[in-house]
């Protein structure tokens, strides 16, 4: 299993991150807030800027996306990161 390191550049801070949850998951367990309402079938709330790095989506994502945002929710990490949190 690869572990990405995940840059939190307003935090100053660097998490590990295995896909074995989500993004969104990892950053509650480390007591971080961000918004999201996909839990109330509203999608896009997570969006966060993406820096650097890739990631995937096992499904296209039902909200609209820049080229520079992913969905903390559903992305699949596929390289460390560097996110503008």
């Amino acid at each position: 299993m690869k572990v990405f390191q995940v840059q939190l550049v307003q935090r100053q801070q660097v998490l590990q991150h295995d896909n074995q949850q989500s993004l969104l998951e990892n950053l509650e367990q480390h007591n971080i807030p961000h918004e999201y309402q996909c839990r109330s079938g509203y999608c896009g709330a997570c969006r966060t800027k993406l820096l650097q790095g890739k990631v995937s989506y096992r499904q296209p994502p039902l909200a609209f996306l820049q080229s520079n945002e992913i969905l903390l929710c559903c992305c699949q990490v596929e390289s460390d990161l560097i996110l503008d949190l």
